[in-house]
């Protein structure tokens, strides 16, 4: 890496960044380690050095299916703050952040609400730009690369607007608190924020990546007396235990309906269902699968295919309600510190969901590894 920023004047002007980062030239084709450049951060930007980016489940879907290339994915991720842009008040050089793909401005209505996450200002950025100016901050001899999810960490620098991270206590260790800024928090947060859990209830999950898992943390901790974990790959059963499953069910390994099976062991259905899979079919199997009266279905998952939703309106005669979540319904900065603490704390479980710590030169076998199943989380490691 080059810079020519390094002067010890806290007066010098941040400049352009060369460094290392993996660019997606073409939908589903191997990442190339490319030779960067990264602008200096704008106006209410942090540009940031990454330490480690774990890799999700949309990473991998968007570089499957992506039309927007070449492009620079990664959106987990925490690091040290290298440089400030201009009226940046909240974060100075040094400061430990997590990265995060939908911000929290503070003050428009949904930030103001204690009803929503959605800031209408820093939400889901799509076109691939900064929020700020609609522009790239990486090039390649000159040309733009396009962001993802405003973050884009598989590169060794990165800027981000300054509403999109959270700062974090120096202690915490960023090669697990990572897993926080989308994942981990999702799932815990689909279990308390929009289901609610109860204590004594029943509670199924489709899907045992890491957001299902960390979904079933959740009612574990909240006191469900059930927690059914679905999955087609019967080497998460024993895992699924870890974090709370009391029964697994390999939907592979029947010819009735799933929703029946489920139905059966809890007695007309689960209190609350929910779908990690990213599947609108699933989704609807999810709805089948909750009790009549008050069942509640939460849809975590992104579809690659078929985004609409199709029920018979008679579930929802039944009184069975579906409900969608982004990020678990947390406002990252005000949340995400205490999320933090109740890990330092041992409240919850991080460290189990990373089966992987690789170089970030090996990011393709972290995709091979995800894309055959044989993971949870891969943390990449930045050079130092």
């Amino acid at each position: 890496m080059s810079s020519s920023s390094s002067s010890s004047s806290s007066l010098e002007q941040p400049r352009v960044i060369t460094c290392k980062a993996a660019v997606a030239w073409r939908a589903g084709e191997p990442l190339v380690m490319e030779e960067v450049e990264v602008s200096p951060p704008q106006p209410l930007e942090i540009r940031i050095k990454v330490v480690c980016t774990s890799l999700c489940r949309s990473d991998l879907s968007a570089w499957e299916s992506q039309s927007l290339l070449p492009r620079i994915f990664g959106h987990e991720a925490a690091g040290i703050v290298e440089s400030i842009g201009e009226g940046v008040t909240e974060f100075e050089k040094g400061d430990h952040v997590l990265a995060v793909f939908t911000g929290e401005c503070g003050s428009c209505r949904h930030c103001i609400s204690e009803k929503s996450n959605m800031c209408q200002v820093l939400g889901m950025e799509r076109k691939g730009l900064m929020h700020s100016d609609q522009k790239s901050r990486f090039s390649v001899k000159g040309k733009p690369v396009y962001h993802y999810c405003a973050v884009s960490s598989f590169s060794e620098y990165t800027v981000v607007h300054s509403g999109c991270a959270v700062k974090v206590d120096p202690v915490a260790p960023l090669d697990k608190i990572c897993l926080l800024s989308c994942g981990v928090a999702a799932g815990l947060g689909a279990a308390w924020n929009v289901a609610d859990v109860q204590k004594g209830s029943s509670v199924v999950i489709f899907g045992l990546g890491t957001v299902g898992l960390s979904v079933a943390q959740g009612a574990k901790l909240r006191g469900a007396a059930q927690i059914i974990g679905v999955d087609i790959n019967p080497a998460k059963a024993e895992q699924a235990k870890t974090f709370g499953v009391t029964d697994f069910i390999n939907s592979n390994d029947h010819s009735e309906p799933i929703s029946q099976v489920i139905k059966r062991m809890t007695g007309g259905g689960a209190d609350f269902s929910f779908e990690c899979v990213g599947d609108t079919g699933i989704a609807t199997t999810a709805l089948q699968s909750c009790s009549d009266g008050w069942g509640m279905t939460v849809t975590l998952g992104v579809p690659k295919m078929k985004p609409e939703v199709s029920a018979h309106y008679g579930l929802f005669l039944a009184g069975k309600s579906l409900k969608g979540t982004l990020f678990g319904g947390w406002k990252p900065k005000s949340d995400i510190p205490s999320l933090i603490e109740k890990y330092m704390n041992k409240e919850i479980m991080i460290d189990e969901l990373v089966t992987h710590n690789l170089a970030f030169d090996d990011i393709n076998k972290a995709f091979d590894l995800m894309r055959e199943g044989k993971c949870l989380r891969c943390v990449l490691h930045m050079p130092n």
